[in-house]
């Protein structure tokens, strides 16, 4: 890392904190807004440009000084298709079909242009002698991967400063682990992109002196940090001179994966469509049970944490990929039993704390 990758690290977070300003006055003329509703609680009229800010940043300065002097058209082609698709989701509220269908484009392009493909899943089965070699299935599964950490990604944004936060903290990761693979031009986009959520996150965050988000991402930067995590991931994970393993990918990346499995199951095991939108994500969960809005997310942040600290350093101390993967499988099952019971009791506490509740009528 170079004086000029540090300053150039500087001008991604000035400039995305520069473009707030006007592209809130810009949302509130336009009615690039979010409104509260019964599933969202923030009480007020919120800005959606979170995501316009970073991904403008980031393809400005990514187009003028590329790291590495590389351009990978497929990143950002993709990510210009999921922005895209995001602001006019953001706007009109458009159906999971054309979202999806929007999503396995931009999938397409990182494969066609970039040649970022997930070609295997590493080591994670005990007497394979080796990687498990996908074949046929790699772009299928490149396609399934790459959507599903989009999706995770837009999924847990439910509570102000947890996707942001937890989207900083996977790309902090990723830069570290390309860094000490060598991959440095790698890293320096990495951060490049953590440089412009840091900025955002200075205007979503709440704190003593801000008690509401000034804005959200939107599906637009939902999409967009999703989209290019997962060409990080699988770009990194790939190849004789990959970075770290596809399993370290998971353990990094296990808050919104496991909590977005978990959900879309219960969901299916309810006979309910697994993208039904509700409030039964595990930050719900947490509000729920009482916490509030900092504690959900600082309690979810570290549980996220942990995760990543133990994937740099089962790649540092070169944990059998086998046994990273059984406990990856054993973390979400403990999640998932520990979920459904909670919901459980809540309802059966609710139910039986107030048993002559009136109902509502039916609409």
């Amino acid at each position: 890392m170079t004086m000029m990758s540090f300053l150039l690290i500087a001008v991604a977070f000035l400039l995305t904190a520069l473009l707030y300003p006007p592209l809130r006055h810009f949302a509130s003329q336009v009615g690039l807004v979010d409104h509260p509703t019964e599933r969202k609680q923030h009480g007020e009229v919120i800005p959606l440009v979170g995501g316009i800010g970073m991904a403008t940043s980031f393809f400005l300065l990514y187009l003028l000084a590329p790291p590495g002097g590389t351009l990978y058209l497929g990143l950002l082609l993709g990510a210009a298709i999921v922005v895209v698709i995001g602001i006019w989701d953001d706007c009109h509220d458009l159906s999971s079909t054309l979202r999806f269908v929007a999503q396995i484009l931009a999938a397409g392009a990182m494969i066609l242009l970039d040649g970022v493909v997930l070609r295997d899943l590493g080591a994670i089965l005990p007497g394979l002698g080796g990687a498990w070699q996908l074949g046929v299935l790699a772009i299928p599964l490149t396609i399934f991967a790459t959507v599903g950490v989009i999706n995770a990604l837009n999924m847990i944004d439910g509570v102000d400063g947890l996707a942001g936060s937890v989207a900083f903290t996977t790309l902090l990761a990723i830069a570290l682990l390309a860094l000490l693979g060598g991959a440095t031009a790698i890293a320096l986009l990495a951060l490049l992109l953590a440089a412009t959520v840091a900025a955002f996150l200075l205007f979503n965050w709440r704190h003593t002196g801000k008690r509401k988000a000034l804005l959200f991402m939107g599906d637009a930067g939902s999409m967009f940090l999703g989209f290019t995590i997962g060409w990080l991931f699988i770009h990194l994970s790939q190849g004789e001179e990959r970075a770290f393993a596809p399993v370290t990918a998971l353990w990094i990346f296990a808050l919104p994966l496991i909590d977005t499995v978990t959900l879309m199951l219960r969901r299916i095991l309810k006979r309910r469509s697994p993208f039904q939108a509700d409030r039964e994500h595990f930050h719900h969960l947490l509000l729920a049970i009482g916490f509030n809005a900092h504690q959900t997310v600082f309690i979810l942040l570290g549980v996220s944490l942990l995760c990543t600290l133990f994937a740099i350093i089962a790649h540092l101390a070169a944990i059998p990929e086998s046994i990273q993967f059984l406990l990856f499988l054993l973390l979400f099952a403990g999640h998932f039993w520990i979920v459904r019971r909670a919901w459980r009791v809540k309802r059966l506490l609710k139910r039986e704390l107030t048993p002559f509740a009136p109902t509502q009528p039916s609409k």
